[in-house]
C-alpha cells in the first residue's frame, strides 16, 4: 500500500518559464538516466528481494522517493511551459522568428499533454522499461543501482549548467544531492556485505568447479597494432583476492570455424544450399 502527501518532496520554483528547458527536463523524467527508470528498477528489485528484509525495505523506500522526484520534475516541466503559445499565429504575433517554441520545444507538450509533463525522454520517446535491471542478486543489483545514480547525477549536473533560472538550479541542486546519497547508499550495501572482495565475482555462490578458472584473470589484447594498455587490471592481486591479474598478448583462437553444413529440405533455403 502506498500513501501520498499533497505536498512535493522539494520546492519547485520557476522564475522565468522556458519551454525549451521543459523539453530538456523530460530526460530526467523519462530518459534512461531518469527517475521513472530508477523508481521502477528499485521497485522491482524490492519485490524480488530475498534474504535480510532490511534490504527490501530500503529498496522500497528509495523507489517511492524516486516517484516523488517524478512528481516534482513533472511540476517543473508544467511551470516551464506556462505562457507557451498554443498556436503558430500566437507566437508569430509575438515574435516573427518562431524558433524558441516551434523549433526548440517538444511539440507534443502542446499536441498531446496540454502543456504538461509526459513519460517520455527529451526526444519525445516513451520510456519502455528496457533499462530496468532487477536480477534477484543483491550485489549485482547494488552495482547496477550505483551506475544508474551515476548517470542520473551526470544528467542533473548537465541540466544545472544549461539553465540560468535560480529556481531550477535550486531544484537541481537537491536532485544532485540525493543522487550523491543514493550512490553512497548502494555502495554501502556492498561494503556491509563484506566489500568487493567478498561479493566478487557475482554471483559469489557459483562453485569454482563450474568455472574454467584458467581463463578468469587475464586481460586479452585483441588489437593488431596497439600495445596492451597496462593498469590495475593487468597486474597484481585480483579484486576478489583469488588470483593475480595477467596479460595474454596476441591470443590464438581456441574454437572451430563455424560451419552449419547444408540446409534442411523444406526449410525455405535455395536448392543450392540443400
Amino acid at each position: 500500500m502506498f500513501h501520498h502527501s499533497s505536498k512535493l518532496q522539494y520546492q519547485v520554483r520557476v522564475d522565468t518559464p522556458d519551454p525549451v528547458f521543459a523539453k530538456y527536463l523530460q530526460q530526467a523524467i523519462g530518459g534512461v538516466e531518469g527517475e521513472i527508470r530508477v523508481a521502477m528498477q528499485y521497485f522491482f528489485q524490492a519485490m524480488g528481494a530475498r534474504g535480510d528484509a532490511k534490504y527490501r525495505d530500503m529498496l522500497m523506500m528509495t523507489a517511492t522517493e524516486e516517484l516523488s522526484h517524478i512528481e516534482f520534475l513533472g511540476h517543473a516541466v508544467a511551470l516551464n511551459l506556462e505562457g507557451a503559445p498554443v498556436t503558430a499565429q500566437e507566437e508569430a504575433a509575438k515574435d516573427p522568428i518562431v524558433h524558441a517554441i516551434m523549433g526548440g520545444a517538444n511539440p507534443r507538450h502542446i499536441l498531446s499533454s496540454g502543456l504538461s509533463a509526459m513519460p517520455v525522454n527529451a526526444n519525445g520517446v516513451p520510456f519502455d522499461m528496457s533499462h530496468v535491471y532487477a536480477t534477484g542478486n543483491l550485489a549485482a543489483d547494488m552495482m547496477a543501482n550505483a551506475t544508474a545514480e551515476g548517470g542520473g547525477r551526470v544528467l542533473a549536473s548537465r541540466l544545472y549548467n544549461m539553465t540560468d533560472d535560480a529556481g531550477m538550479k535550486d531544484m537541481l541542486s537537491f536532485l544532485i544531492a540525493r543522487d550523491t546519497m543514493h550512490q553512497q547508499q548502494w555502495l554501502a550495501v556492498i561494503e556491509e556485505l563484506g566489500g568487493m572482495e567478498a561479493q566478487l565475482p557475482v554471483p559469489n555462490s557459483t562453485p569454482q568447479d563450474h568455472e574454467a578458472t584458467e581463463h578468469s584473470y587475464y586481460f586479452l589484447n585483441t588489437s593488431l597494432d596497439e600495445p596492451t594498455p597496462e593498469g590495475r587490471w593487468t597486474s597484481g592481486k585480483s579484486l576478489d583476492g583469488r588470483a593475480e591479474f595477467s596479460i595474454k598478448e596476441k591470443p590464438e583462437p581456441q574454437g572451430q570455424k563455424p560451419d552449419l553444413g547444408k540446409a534442411k529440405p523444406n526449410s525455405g533455403a535455395q536448392t543450392e544450399q540443400i
